[in-house]
């Protein structure tokens, strides 16, 4: 994905939302990342713009089938970088989940990748 990271920082908190809220609103958002009520209404506006969030997000934040595609893309390295934090580095859970977050969102999508397989080939090697 060839985003910034503001847009995929928001994305994954929309998503992480999702899963346990069942609407999901700008001051959900706004607690969850640390940010502004006006900043996040900046963003979803910019997020809605590029088609990944629906225009009504004043009630209720949803991602459109293009915000989901762009939230499967970056999750898609998501659980190789958190066993990477929790079973290589021994990192807690919470800790593993927030540092694989950020990892995710901050580094780029080639990183992640190169983690993915690396992690995949050391546990191949540990289960054989």
């Amino acid at each position: 994905m060839k985003h910034c990271a503001g847009y995929v920082r928001y994305l994954v908190a929309i998503k992480e939302l999702s899963e346990t809220d069942d609407d999901v609103r700008c001051v959900n958002i706004s607690k969850h990342l640390g940010v502004s009520r006006p900043s996040v209404s900046k963003m979803l506006r910019c997020l809605a713009d590029s088609g990944y969030v629906y225009e009504d997000f004043c009630n209720s934040v949803v991602l459109t089938p293009e915000g989901e595609k762009a939230v499967e893309e970056i999750f898609s390295s998501f659980s190789e970088v958190y066993t990477f934090f929790h079973n290589f580095l021994k990192f807690p859970q919470q800790e593993s989940h927030d540092q694989a977050v950020k990892f995710v969102t901050e580094f780029p999508h080639d990183t992640c990748e190169r983690l993915k397989i690396i992690v995949k080939r050391t546990l191949k090697k540990i289960e054989a």
